[in-house]
C-alpha cells in the first residue's frame, strides 16, 4: 500500500469534516461510520470515519479516520483523528 497516497486521501476527507460546524459533526454521532471508497494509482482505498464523544455527550467530539487498501493492511490501517471543541476550535490549536 502506498502510505503517502493513503494518508493524503484520508486527510482530504478529514479536512472536509474539519470545515463542518460542531452541530453538523455532532449530528453524525450514532449514525454509524462514514465509509468511502477512493481510487488511488494502484487500486481502491477504503476510508472509514467514526464520530464519537471524547468524554461525555455535549463535550468534545472525536473524529477518527482509518484507511487501508483492502489487503492485509486492513488488519492494521493507517489512522488519523482530531478533536473538535463545542466552541468550534480544535483541541490541538492554541
Amino acid at each position: 500500500m502506498d502510505k503517502t497516497t493513503a494518508l493524503a486521501l484520508l486527510e482530504e476527507e478529514l479536512d472536509r469534516l474539519r470545515a463542518e460546524s460542531y452541530a453538523q459533526v455532532a449530528a453524525r454521532i450514532g449514525q454509524g461510520p462514514l465509509v468511502i471508497s477512493r481510487p488511488g494509482p494502484d487500486g481502491e482505498f477504503q476510508i472509514e470515519i467514526e464520530f464519537l464523544w471524547d468524554h461525555q455527550p455535549g463535550g468534545n467530539l472525536r473524529v477518527v479516520g482509518a484507511v487501508d487498501d483492502g489487503g492485509w493492511q486492513a488488519f492494521l490501517p493507517l489512522t488519523r483523528d482530531f478533536i473538535l471543541r463545542p466552541d468550534g476550535t480544535f483541541l490541538d490549536e492554541g
